[in-house]
This record gives C-alpha cells, structure tokens and sequence, in this order.
C-alpha cells in the first residue's frame, strides 16, 4: 500500500486525497495543517484512521517514510512547501498555481532538475476526455496547422472568489495565475510545443469590491433582503454554488473580475484569451476555437461538444464526449491514476512541473502588463 502526506488539508486537496484513498492503493498516513482540530475533525467525518497530524512540514516529512506528498495549501505557500519536498526527493502533486511571484518562480526551476517528471501540477483540463480528444484532432491535421486561437472562460461559480479567501492578491497572485494558468497551459499543449515570444493584457475591477469595511461579514449585514449577492437572495436562486462568509463589496476585495490577453506565438500566430467572474448560471463556458485553413473545431467543456468545421467541403462534424468523472471534467480522476504510477515508480508526470512553472510566467507576465500597460517579452 502506497504512503502518502499532505501538506494544507482545504477541500480542493480533499478531493484529491478522497480519490487516491478509493483507488485502493493509497493510505493517507500524515497531515500537516495549522488548523489541526478542523482537519481532525474532516478526517473523522469521512472515517479516514490511522493519522499522525503535525502543525510542522519539515517535522513530518523527517519522521514519515511517504511515497508521495500533496500540497493543498493557500496559495503564495506553494512554492516554499515545494522546496521543502523537493529536498526530501519524493513524488509531489502540487495545487496551481504552483508560484505567485517572478522570486517564487525562480526558485521553483532550480528544483526541475529532480523534481519535474515525479511533480503532479495541479492541471486537470489538460488530462480531461474532451481536451484529450480536441488534441487527437489537432494533431491529425484536421484543420490544417492552427493559425488563430480564441479561448474564453465564463465562470458561473465566480461568487467564490469574491465571499471567501481569494478575494486578497496577496494571497491568491490574482485571477491570472487563479484561473488562466490552467487555460494558457492547455492552449499551449495543444499548440504542440510552439513557443510564445510576447503579450499585452488588460484586467478590469468593475463589479467586486467598494466601500464597504474590509472584513465585513454578509451574516452583520443589514441589506439581507436587497443585496443580489447576499446568502439570502443566492440561496433563492439556488444556483448550487457555495456562497462564502464575506461580503463581496468590501474595500479588501483586491482581485479583478475580467481580463484579457493577447499572446504572439514564434509562428506570428496569435491567441486570445479572455476571462470573466460575472456570467452566472446558464452564461457560464469555457473553450476555445482553433482556426486553421482547412477548418475550424470549437469545443466546450460545459457541453461536452466539439464541433469541427471543414472550411472546404462545408460539412460540420460534432462530437460529444461523455466525461468518466464529474470532477475538473474527468481530469481530476486522469490526473490521480498517473500520480499513483508515479509514486509506484512506473510512469512520468502527464503535467509536469516545468509545465507548471511555465503557465505561472505567462500569467506573471499578463499580470505585469495589465498593471502597467505595456507589451511583456516571455
């Protein structure tokens, strides 16, 4: 049986743990996490025994014998947990964004060397049924080489970043490396290894945020019955996402809410991407058109459909990809198995970390030229 640690037990890493424990080939046998009573408290509720707990991830790693870690904790932490495994040499599956500064960045390659093929990045669209099949179809030459690509995430659960934790930048890098990260990866995975060279990008903060106090909880809040957002008015609407505890026009709210890039590859080709907090309920859609010559193909992880145009013969073809897991769209399950043969030693990361570090400096970039209006050579 495979012994694995985790580093920050959140719900995110949750998932993840829950996966590898129903493999059958996996025990989780330690945990380090400040919040030691809640983490007890979750591994009881879900019956999971046999635990050493640790408020010390050096400690933990010196006293466990672990055949992988996974490092679930807040955002900016990533990297130093990182650097913490990578001295120990053992298998990591390592939450996106795997850095939030260009400082984090840098220690995070010196670490490549040993640590890339046996690293997890946290990147479950690329691994998904969908993205695997568009990929298939790209590669085939269906619609020739891509010369234009137009990727778009309209991202119904948004409320989440605003109510909870990810409102502060100085924790999450902001809605670049929270979100984009994994789409610039995909784009770039699809594009089979062509290089982007440079990129402009605007970011907006028009909706989220105000004037109210920062720390302001929406249960102290006397606008219970007006406010569009509040626990109240969400709960009637009954749009299934978890609404968090605080409110989301207050001062301390410092991420975005839309933003967009354009990025020049090698080639001269060129990507947009854009990306918005706002779209609710039916709006919501992520995807990408790939434009070559031949054709275009169109796909949507919320349908599950791919469509691709053949520009010559003015015939449509349209696929639909049933998901094996519910889960990121399947990738979550994808992204597991391969980190179990990881940690057997019998396979290498399909999302390595190099890979990670890579989407983290396209997402710095096109944080640094949303703030100072500029053109950011990669």
């Amino acid at each position: 049986m495979l012994k694995f640690g985790v580093i920050g037990y959140g719900n995110r890493i949750g998932g993840i743990v829950d996966k590898l424990i129903k493999s059958g080939e996996a025990t989780l046998t330690a945990v380090m996490d400040p919040e030691l009573e809640r983490v007890k408290a979750k591994a009881m509720e879900k019956g999971y025994e046999g635990i050493t707990f640790y408020t010390d991830a050096e400690e933990m790693l010196e006293k466990e014998q672990l055949d992988g870690v996974l490092i679930g904790t807040r955002c900016n932490l990533h990297t130093h947990y990182a650097m913490l495994v990578a001295k120990h040499n053992i298998p990591l599956f390592l939450e996106k964004p795997v850095c939030t500064t260009e400082e984090d960045l840098a220690r995070l390659e010196s670490i490549v060397p040993t640590m890339n093929t046996k690293t997890v990045v946290s990147f479950p669209l690329r691994t998904s049924a969908i993205l695997l099949k568009v990929k298939e179809l790209i590669d085939s030459g269906k619609i020739g080489t891509v010369e234009h690509v137009q990727a778009y995430n309209n991202v119904p659960y948004g409320r989440g970043y605003y109510h909870k934790w990810y409102r502060l930048e100085s924790e999450t890098g902001g809605q670049w490396l929270q979100k984009a990260t994994h789409d610039l990866d995909y784009i770039n995975l699809l594009l089979g290894g062509l290089r982007p060279i440079r990129l402009c990008a605007v970011k907006s903060h028009r909706v989220f945020g105000g004037e109210e106090p920062a720390g302001k909880l929406c249960v102290d809040c006397d606008k219970q019955r007006t406010c569009p957002e509040s626990p109240y008015n969400v709960k009637k609407i009954g749009d299934g996402y978890v609404i968090g505890p605080y409110c989301c026009y207050a001062k301390d709210v410092s991420i975005e809410d839309s933003g967009s890039c354009i990025v020049e590859y090698e080639s001269g080709m060129h990507v947009v991407y854009t990306q918005n907090f706002v779209a609710r309920n039916g709006a919501g859609k992520r995807g990408a058109r790939l434009i070559g010559f031949k054709g275009t193909l169109e796909f949507d992880w919320v349908t599950s459909t791919i469509r691709v145009f053949r520009h010559q013969e003015n015939i449509t073809e349209e696929y639909t990809v049933h998901r094996t897991g519910t889960s990121h769209f399947g990738g979550d399950q994808n992204l597991v198995d391969n980190f179990i043969d990881i940690m057997k030693g019998v396979a290498s990361s399909d999302a390595p970390l190099s890979d990670g570090i890579f989407s983290a400096h396209l997402c710095l970039c096109a944080k640094k030229s949303s703030l100072e209006h500029i053109f950011v050579d990669i």
